[in-house]
């Protein structure tokens, strides 16, 4: 039989709990296959010096090799340590295909690692069930029938006998190989890997391992070795009480931790597929819904169409039938004046005169601004607008129908007012329908014109901007004081009030100087101290002082003189009138000698 076979599931069970015999077909044979725990999860044949790695997984030596090292330290060569020159030997550390665990090489390569002899009977077992006959362990020569439970051999018939006639053989329990095929239970002596021979039957403390008697005789001669039936107990319970103290409970905690964990993965697929269900049954009723309201859209878009065809067509009837008058008492007229006679003329006066005075007084003639003032533009879709409900989904999308009246049109803000020299002044433009409400949408052609009214070269650039609500923000800046004439027109029509008149006021004119009682005592009693007020002092003094000449008798600006601290600047034309030049006390200098000249 060949050594590599196919498991019939990947993954399957190697717990002690499993099924022994797992059965699935080579694809090249058709052998039925077999125990998986005999398998090696790396090659997936029959385990060849199968390893026990530290993490517990059985591998085969030479799949152990070929593992990629997941780091190396020097001296390591092939999976075995070679010490250079001068350094310590030391190991490499592979991740276990299984686990992922990192493991350590032994520094003697993968032949340190553990031989798994219960790995070696489960192959010894397969190639029993497999090929249904074994080679005599003693004389190699037949098939084995039977094996000796106590010398764990499998023996032929001839062997057997010979077997039972030594007497220190004549007393141990022979099984039939068919009885122990039933029972899928076997097992085969460990023997010692430096005499092939002996079994181990001995277990040598101090080097804390199994021997055999040759080596307990050499090598470990003066180590105290102890029957392994003598020893087993203690040992195998501390493995015992590991195992039922300690790791059974963990055992029995993970396992229903991993039980809480698959039925919440359970409860959450299940949630989660009531949520698919939920949503796509939402999004039936949502499209359902959105159907209907397009419908609604679509039929009052053409009860709308519907509307106006007819106004129009009820329109070009009058015009027609109001035109065909016109043009019949014209033609009328225009032929009895030209080719009548004086005597016809006079004749037919009084019915030419009166049917003229009917089409003037009462005929259909309204002014063509006043015909279809709304070809169409008023009926647009606005996709953001709020439409209510429709089976309980709320909805988005309007018709709009509104008409744009330019006499119900307002301004906000008092951008259109006043103004400020140098600073950024604005108003808002809010379109509005024959109702008075604002129209919902933009798309207007707005027009905003600034021209000084004094300095006709003069503009002021407007920036409108659209809010697509039907409102329009403007935004101008203007570099020169005085009263501007502001146009503002729709559709190259003004609004109501438009020309409009803004006043734009120079810019602040702050003070330059400080708020004082007088130079005198703002300077610290300087003499070149100057202020704004133009009093001055005896005695050399240059500024003003209380109660000298020039002083207003109450605190002031001294750089302009002004008595009101809450105010501007005085203007040029003040100061000129009162002066020229003068010399104040700077606002932020010190009391003493900061002096700023200020040119006006």
């Amino acid at each position: 039989m060949s050594h590599c076979v196919q498991i019939l599931e990947k993954d399957v069970d190697s717990s002690p709990t499993a099924t022994t015999n797992s059965s699935s077909k080579n694809g090249d044979n058709g052998d039925v296959v077999i125990n998986a725990r005999a398998v090696c999860r790396v090659c997936k044949c029959l385990y060849r010096e199968p390893k026990i790695m530290q993490c517990l997984h059985t591998f085969c030596a030479d799949c152990v090799r070929q593992l990629e090292p997941f780091s190396v330290s020097s001296g390591v060569h092939d999976g075995k340590a070679v010490p250079l020159e001068g350094e310590p030997p030391s190991a490499v550390t592979v991740l276990c295909p299984e686990c992922d665990s990192e493991v350590d090489i032994p520094l003697s390569g993968v032949d340190g690692l553990t031989t798994d002899h219960l790995a070696l009977d489960e192959v010894f077992l397969e190639t029993l069930m497999s090929k249904n006959s074994v080679v005599c362990d003693l004389c190699s020569d037949g098939d084995a029938e039977k094996r000796c439970e106590v010398c764990s051999v499998n023996l032929c018939e001839f062997c057997i006998q010979a077997h039972r006639r030594q007497k220190r053989t004549s007393s141990h329990t022979v099984q039939s190989l068919e009885d122990l095929k039933t029972q899928g239970c076997l097992s085969r002596p460990v023997l010692c890997s430096l005499h092939p021979a002996q079994e181990l039957r001995l277990f040598c403390e101090p080097c804390d391992l199994p021997v055999c008697l040759e080596c307990a005789a050499t090598f470990h001669r003066d180590h105290r070795c102890l029957p392994t039936r003598d020893v087993i107990d203690r040992h195998g319970g501390r493995i015992r009480d590991l195992v039922t103290g300690r790791l059974r409970p963990r055992l029995d905690q993970l396992e229903e931790s991993l039980r809480k964990v698959d039925l919440s993965q359970e409860t959450l697929q299940t949630r989660v597929d009531a949520a698919v269900d939920e949503v796509r049954s939402f999004a039936r009723g949502y499209a359902s819904a959105v159907e209907s309201h397009c419908l609604l859209l679509l039929r009052r878009l053409e009860e709308l169409g519907l509307q106006r065809r007819s106004h129009l067509h009820l329109q070009r009837a009058q015009l027609q039938q109001a035109l065909s008058d016109t043009r019949g008492g014209v033609e009328f007229a225009e032929r009895l004046l030209t080719c009548g006679s004086d005597a016809e003329i006079l004749s037919a006066k009084d019915v030419t005169l009166r049917r003229l005075a009917v089409l003037m007084e009462t005929g259909y003639n309204p002014p063509p601004e006043a015909v279809c003032p709304d070809e169409g533009s008023s009926i647009c879709f606005l996709p953001q607008e709020s439409a209510g409900e429709v089976a309980g989904y709320p909805m988005v999308g309007v018709i709009h129908t509104k008409t744009l009246e330019l006499s119900r049109c307002t301004i906000e803000g008092e951008g259109l007012q006043r103004g400020r020299e140098g600073q950024r002044g604005e108003f808002t433009l809010v379109c509005r329908d024959f109702a008075g409400e604002q129209m919902g949408r933009g798309g207007e052609a707005v027009l905003v014109s600034m021209v000084h009214k004094e300095k006709k070269d003069c503009r002021v650039e407007a920036a409108v901007v659209d809010n697509n609500d039907g409102s329009y923000s403007v935004s101008y800046t203007p570099m020169e004081p005085g009263p501007y004439s502001v146009w503002v027109c729709v559709k190259a029509l003004h609004v109501k009030g438009s020309p409009f008149v803004l006043n734009v006021r120079r810019q602040v004119r702050w003070h330059r100087g400080m708020f004082h009682c007088c130079s005198f005592c703002s300077s610290g009693g300087s003499k070149e101290a100057r202020c704004g007020c133009m009093g001055t002092m005896p005695g050399g003094f240059q500024g003003c002082g209380h109660g000298h000449k020039g002083h207003p008798g109450k605190p002031h600006w001294s750089c302009c003189g002004s008595t009101v601290e809450a105010s501007e600047c005085l203007p040029q034309s003040v100061i000129t009138a009162v002066g020229g030049t003068i010399t104040a006390v700077g606002g932020t200098g010190s009391p003493r000698g900061h002096l700023r000249t200020v040119e006006l």
